[in-house]
């Protein structure tokens, strides 16, 4: 079953619309195609955004308590750090 789609009407500057078209042809697409991919990366790039502020926000208000990094995995993890750096080859 095909999915229900809306419109969107969206007013473009004179040279965005050029640029937008001249792309379109060029690439053998459709500009509405090219037009929907830019929004759904636009949106999917701000989601990721908002996500990585949560996570800040969240991390700050948790430094310090209970939820804080456990020390002991925390030790652990710098301890793995130093041994796979450590077995690294270095330039001689």
């Amino acid at each position: 079953m095909p999915r229900a789609t809306k419109n969107l009407h969206v007013p473009l500057p004179e040279e965005l619309h050029a640029q937008l078209h001249s792309a379109a042809e060029h690439e053998g697409r459709p500009a509405t195609e090219i037009a929907r991919e830019a929004i759904r990366r636009w949106i999917d790039s701000h989601r990721r955004a908002l996500r990585r502020a949560a996570v800040a926000e969240y991390a700050a208000a948790m430094a310090g308590t209970g939820a804080d990094l456990d020390p002991d995995l925390e030790r652990a993890a710098v301890e793995h750090l130093r041994d796979v750096r450590g077995r690294k080859k270095r330039p001689r």
